[in-house]
């Protein structure tokens, strides 16, 4: 098969974050995060870049009242109660807080843009790995995204695990209800046991993000398994410094060639709020990957492919 670029953004805004930040200063950063994202879309569109936009169900809604409707009626009993996006969201209720909850415009957007997929990051940013959830409450949980998205008219065939928690116990549900494709966690063992994330794991997370051999891209094995499961590659971290990220698009851009030359996959991935800061810089390093993506497609044939697309394309040249 031909080389191919996966690009899988975790659309959460501040539902993948308010067990980490003081949402009364993320205003302006989620703001942005609402600007930048039409912006990231005409990138795509102008460029023919296909994309997996996997969403929080939450985003569909269109403010509290409707949040309120949507609670599932099996919820996560987590042990740290400071992850529950319900007991959260009953917290912070008001008007001023819904466009850091909520994106239903967005979302159709998204929809609306050629080569562009509507995945799931489950209905509420659910972590599967966590002590006192259960199989019940996950399934509770991923229908009612389901549902949200059948509304208007999108069936949701990709799925990315909040936080990166993978949990093998729970991809039997994923298929009955639909999902086909899935991105794990690349095989080296800072990625692994990310519920738990040590200093030590974290350290050399950043550090692979600027130096290290080409051991991201790969060629997909044969595997019939429901649903498949498709390797990340690489995290587009956000804009630091000029210093810095030099080396570090630079490093996206020599792993990219290399997956051309060698007709082998490299995926790629971070979330649209990733460019809350800095929305300029970012924006012009996003660009500057899509013209080697482009420089790639010109000189090896390098193909671009959502999800659940790479998913088929790996079934036709198993």
């Amino acid at each position: 098969m031909q080389g191919t670029l996966v690009i899988s953004l975790d659309f959460e805004l501040l539902w993948g974050v308010f067990d980490k930040v003081n949402y009364k200063e993320k205003f302006e950063y989620f703001s942005n995060t609402r600007k930048v994202i039409p912006e990231i879309l005409k990138i795509f569109e102008d460029n023919d870049i296909h994309c997996t936009w996997a969403t929080v169900g939450m985003l569909f809604n269109e403010n509290w009242e409707e949040w309120e409707s949507n609670i599932p009626e099996v919820l996560p009993d987590y042990e740290r109660k400071e992850l529950s996006a319900y007991e959260f969201g009953n917290k912070i209720r008001s008007k001023e807080t819904e466009k850091l909850c909520f994106a239903p415009d967005l979302i159709k957007k998204i929809a609306e843009t050629p080569n562009q997929e509507v995945g799931t990051h489950t209905y509420s940013h659910y972590y599967c790995l966590e002590e006192g959830q259960t199989l019940k409450a996950f399934t509770a949980d991923l229908k009612k995204s389901m549902e949200l998205a059948k509304k208007i008219d999108l069936q949701l065939k990709s799925l990315v695990f909040p936080r990166n928690q993978f949990n093998m116990e729970y991809l039997k549900v994923c298929d009955k209800l639909g999902i086909e494709s899935l991105r794990s966690n690349p095989e080296v063992w800072y990625w692994k046991d990310t519920q738990k994330d040590s200093l030590l794991q974290k350290i050399f997370r950043t550090g692979d993000a600027y130096a290290g051999g080409f051991n991201k891209v790969y060629k997909p094995e044969r595997n019939l398994e429901k649903p498949f499961a498709q390797k990340a590659s690489r995290l587009l971290r956000p804009f630091r410094n000029d210093f810095t990220d030099r080396i570090k698009i630079n490093r996206i851009k020599s792993e990219m060639i290399y997956a051309a030359r060698k007709n082998k996959i490299y995926h790629l991935w971070w979330h649209p709020h990733n460019f809350g800061n800095y929305p300029e810089k970012n924006l012009a390093e996003l660009n500057e990957i899509v013209q080697c993506f482009k420089f790639c497609r010109e000189k090896y044939n390098y193909q671009s492919a959502t999800m659940n697309s790479i998913n088929k394309i790996v079934k036709a040249n198993s």
